[in-house]
């Protein structure tokens, strides 16, 4: 017979719940210009556009803050490294500093402009270091002093969590016993399906989802995972052990949907009293099935794995998934809130 299992809902199947501080400054609201006293509307500038230097609206009276372009912020670093006052020279070569720490940056102007950072290997355009040396060069030949140093404020400290390595490694190496007892704990109970009509007769319910399931949770194959089932045979988990075949027809058989939602909603009531607060996702999942299509413009036989769409409603403080949904990967996530919400609150109290 199985042992007993261990009804303290919190260990060792849980972690700490973590926190991040994310911190992000909003953008002002952009405001509309009023008209001027000619009749004229001051024009808008969008995200992506920029002013040009026959405009005959002055930045200030539109409103709205000139978005930065790619460009503009490779200006903007380059003058940022000038000011350091760190760019050194030994011949044709300039020794740049880096922003991100790494060593510093080779840089030739002759006979082609040229960086060994990765901006430059992608674009081979002109990166920050390119243009932070172009403006040392033409200071140098005006006599103009360096930029002064732009004072940045600090980044906020990321909090960090003390692991507790103690409890930690006792849940991961004792994950797989845990998870046997658990599930033969859930399939122990469960009412055989109706005998077929014709063919063998069928293996109990309870020894067929419990071969199914931890065979998918071992992820070997099925004839690979037959050892596996022996030794939960031999622990008492299952009556006998299966043959390989009949694991993956339980698996395919339609019938077993609705049992195993119903034994997802289970597992996680021992939890009802410490979730109220649920998060709603979806993932997708690749199949062992592939669509096959004849692609004219290259003339060649194309390939794409098809794969299903998983929807979950999860607590946030100890993952557990109360309520899940398996369907097309076309299914869209907004119209799966209400009956995943409601699935979850037969047996929690959510709170939001």
């Amino acid at each position: 017979m199985p042992k007993e299992i261990d009804v303290n809902p919190l260990l060792p199947f849980t972690y700490d719940d973590i926190l991040y501080i994310l911190t992000s400054e909003k953008k002002k609201a952009p405001a509309v210009a009023d008209n001027n006293a000619e009749g004229r509307c001051n024009r808008r500038v969008n995200a992506g556009s920029t002013l040009s230097s026959n405009s005959s609206v002055p930045p200030s009276e539109l409103g709205r803050e000139r978005s930065m372009t790619p460009s503009d912020a490779r200006q903007q670093r380059a003058l940022e490294i000038l000011a350091t006052g760190k760019i050194d020279r030994q011949g044709h070569i300039f020794f740049v500093p880096s922003q991100s720490g790494k060593p510093r940056r080779s840089v030739m102007l002759d006979p082609t402009p040229s960086c060994d950072c990765a901006d430059f290997e992608t674009r081979q355009l002109p990166c920050k270091h390119i243009l932070a040396v172009q403006l040392f060069l033409e200071r140098e030949k005006n006599g103009e002093p360096l930029p002064p140093l732009l004072e940045v404020p600090p980044s906020p400290k990321r909090p960090t969590y003390k692991q507790d390595w103690v409890n930690y490694n006792l849940a991961q190496t004792n994950e797989k016993d845990h998870f046997q007892q658990l599930l033969a704990d859930l399939c122990r109970n469960l009412p055989d399906l109706p005998a077929a009509k014709t063919g063998r007769k069928r293996i109990p319910l309870a020894d067929a989802l419990f071969a199914a399931v931890f065979k998918v949770y071992s992820t070997l194959s099925a004839r690979r995972f037959m050892c596996d089932l022996e030794e939960a045979s031999r622990r008492g988990y299952i009556k006998h052990v299966p043959h390989f075949n009949s694991v993956l027809n339980c698996l395919e058989n339609p019938d077993v949907t609705p049992i195993l939602f119903d034994l997802i909603r289970q597992s996680a009531l021992p939890l009802r009293e410490v979730e109220t607060d649920f998060a709603v996702d979806s993932s997708g999942f690749l199949t062992t099935h592939y669509t096959r299509w004849w692609d004219l413009k290259y003339g060649s036989v194309k390939q794409q794995a098809e794969w299903v769409k998983c929807h979950i409603i999860t607590g946030v403080k100890t993952n557990v998934i109360a309520a899940v949904e398996i369907l097309d990967k076309r299914a869209g996530d907004a119209p799966r809130l209400p009956p995943l919400v409601r699935a979850a609150a037969r047996a929690f109290v959510s709170t939001k």
